[in-house]
């Protein structure tokens, strides 16, 4: 009876939180990295990675481990943002930055956004018509105003939208670990893969895309609302213990997305490598590939996985484009609307019939284009004392962030000339 007391009258959340037990009282600290993890497992991804692998075979498998361990940083630094200072970053450019510069950064946000939205919904699209044959229009449609039944969940409370992200991650996982086994992938050329080479322009727009797939700008800003808007810490004590949750989470959330985009490659290099059958130009190519080299069952995982990767990632999505609105210009817009703004330019592009593998390939490139912007604050913030407190950044931590950044910025300078130059 005292501890009930104690629990309902005078615990902080985070006890009250604990009190559920051992496995629960840690599992109520995991979800952020999950919602966040399902972006990087878009269906640009999809397209970007099993070209890099049929184009090139393994030797690309450094960049999407160096992709994630990058992701993974970046991840916890954003996801410590939050925590710490109870301010989603876009919230923290509007307050920190000059009004002329929060806007420019709201502009490319709300671009970022929109590249994002284009690859989810042509990749749910695709999907739609590999599996039931329904034209490419329709089925961008379809997803986008599925979205709306996962973006609901929220009305529920955070952990509800959480858990059904996280199973929707969990489809994806099985359906990619289940073709791998399957591919007869060779572990040893897998192996030599992780020695850092290129081979020409072609592999390094295939590795910005890769990067761009990986790192995605739009979930650096909606992470540190997640870890905001979750348990709120009494005190400094809380915090660490709260933070040591978030890295777990990341850890967890961004290895199994990792892994997919691993599979994704392994899988190309093993199946098409060489000519083989159905290339990899393009998404239908792929499944068709698949279906002749593996199986029918690992074609119908491929399109199941790429239909739940567009469902799920879109509306992570929309949620984004509500956090970047919200933080940077301090204004709500219907979800409607808001849905419908991200929505036009993919189904402008599925209305027209360009390539959709080209234009998701494309948009991974812009997004990359994004990354220092969302990047650059996360870094300047979490090293700043005074709005971090005992979460400020370790000296190191700074340093590989900083590196980090600058590797981006330089590769987006290098694919700027490249375009420039021809």
């Amino acid at each position: 009876m005292v501890t009930n007391e104690l629990t309902t009258s005078r615990a902080t959340p985070l006890q009250a939180a604990r009190a559920r037990g051992r496995v629960r009282g840690r599992l109520i600290l995991l979800g952020p990295a999950f919602v966040a993890a399902v972006a990087y497992v878009d269906p640009g991804n999809f397209a970007t990675n099993s070209a890099a692998g049929a184009r090139y075979g393994y030797l690309l498998v450094w960049v999407v481990v160096v992709a994630n361990l990058m992701a993974m940083l970046v991840q916890t630094l954003t996801a410590k943002l939050g925590l710490a200072t109870g301010r989603s970053l876009p919230e923290l450019c509007r307050e920190r930055l000059p009004r002329p510069v929060n806007r420019a950064m709201w502009v490319q946000a709300e671009l970022v956004a929109m590249a994002t939205d284009l690859a989810e919904v042509i990749g749910g699209a695709v999907a739609l018509y590999l599996l039931f044959g329904i034209p490419l229009l329709p089925g961008g449609i379809i997803i986008g105003t599925a979205a709306f039944a996962v973006l609901a969940l929220r009305s529920r409370g955070y952990r509800a939208f959480e858990v059904a992200i996280a199973v929707l991650l969990g489809v994806i996982v099985l359906a990619f670990a289940a073709n791998l086994l399957a591919s007869g992938s060779d572990p040893g050329s897998a192996m030599a893969g992780l020695v850092p080479r290129l081979q020409g322009t072609d592999s390094v727009l295939l590795a910005a895309g890769i990067l761009g797939a990986t790192v995605m700008p739009h979930v650096i800003y909606v992470h540190s609302a997640l870890t905001r808007d979750r348990i709120p810490a009494a005190d400094d004590a809380e915090r660490r213990i709260l933070f040591r949750g978030q890295r777990t989470d990341v850890l967890l959330a961004l290895s199994a997305a990792g892994a997919v985009n691993l599979a994704m490659l392994l899988i190309a290099a093993a199946s098409f490598r060489g000519g083989g059958p159905g290339g990899a130009d393009s998404l239908e190519g792929v499944h068709a590939g698949l279906g002749q080299t593996i199986g029918t069952a690992a074609a119908f995982g491929f399109a199941v996985a790429l239909l739940v990767s567009g469902l799920a990632s879109t509306s992570v999505g929309t949620y984004a484009g509500e956090v970047i609105m919200q933080g940077f210009l301090r204004r709500r817009v219907p979800l409607l609307l808001r849905r419908l703004v991200t929505l036009l330019p993919a189904l402008a592009v599925l209305g027209i019939g360009l390539d959709p593998t080209r234009a998701l390939v494309l948009s991974q490139v812009i997004l990359s284009f994004g990354i220092p912007f969302a990047l650059i604050p996360v870094v300047a913030f979490t090293r700043r004392r005074d709005l971090m407190g005992n979460l400020v950044n370790h000296p190191l931590t700074t340093a590989a962030a900083s590196l980090v950044a600058l590797l981006v910025v330089a590769l987006n300078a290098f694919l700027l000339w490249q375009v420039v130059a021809g």
